[in-house]
């Protein structure tokens, strides 16, 4: 079973942590990776530095922009995580743009992917449609899940044809914008949350984009199957640097 798959069917209240690859310093990917493992994390997404990234808030474009003028580039990503599983044993997904795939080679990509044991990739500017037509046979070759993201202006038909074709988990936007930037109310979003639970959708689900401490991971546990906290947390590690103890200390206050 995909490691991915595997988590999900054990337990919810998960959280995953987004980081950029090669940030802060261009030789840290594994570093945080090993930390955020040995802090508890359920799982990790592993930003790979685009020079537009879209979805993107000042925090992580600025991430990647160090990242990418330090040296980082899908190659050099790949290098880092080469023997990745011998230590690493929760899922590790990675997100980022289409363009840098294209340029590296999708198949090359989902190679190098397999190879070094990554459960899953989001790339956002992929369109769905895009996805199934052109793409999916791909990943599925390789047992690659690749993650849809909904938000809420999402309608409620093409939900469920997402749904019916993904497999993994559906990553709900928690609020239409970019990440680290919540401008809608607890209550809008537990509307938009009840909305989406009332679907039925057989997919697991992780809220997303603005999920920044206890009382927002708690929130998002409540209605769905976790979060994903990113810009908090790179925002972090900037200033606190990337110890185990650091690390642990930020996992510990949002977990409680």
């Amino acid at each position: 079973m995909n490691r991915i798959n595997d988590i999900f069917a054990k337990r919810d209240g998960l959280l995953s942590i987004y980081f950029t690859a090669g940030y802060p310093a261009v030789d840290d990917t594994m570093t945080v990776l090993t930390a955020l493992q040995r802090g508890g994390v359920d799982f990790v997404e592993i930003g790979m530095p685009f020079s537009d990234p879209l979805a993107d808030g000042p925090v992580i474009q600025r991430a990647s922009l160090d990242s990418l003028n330090a040296g980082m580039s899908i190659k050099k990503l790949m290098e880092q995580l080469d023997g990745m599983r011998d230590t690493i044993t929760i899922p590790v997904v990675l997100m980022g743009y289409i363009n840098p795939v294209m340029h590296y080679g999708v198949e090359r990509f989902l190679d190098d992917c397999k190879a070094r044991g990554v459960d899953g990739v989001i790339l956002p500017d992929l369109p769905w449609e895009e996805y199934l037509a052109n793409y999916k046979a791909l990943f599925d070759e390789r047992d690659i899940r690749f993650i849809p993201l909904i938000a809420p202006q999402t309608p409620d038909d093409r939900i469920r044809q997402i749904d019916a074709q993904a497999d993994g988990f559906i990553y709900m936007v928690a609020s239409a914008g970019i990440t680290g930037n919540i401008k809608t109310s607890v209550d809008y979003r537990s509307r938009y949350f009840d909305r989406i639970n009332a679907l039925g959708l057989r997919n697991k689900r992780m809220i997303g984009f603005g999920v920044k401490d206890k009382a927002g991971f708690d929130h998002a546990c409540a209605h769905a199957n976790g979060a994903i906290i990113g810009t908090a947390f790179v925002k972090y590690i900037k200033e606190n640097g990337v110890s185990d103890s650091s690390i642990a200390k930020f996992i510990s206050q949002v977990k409680g």
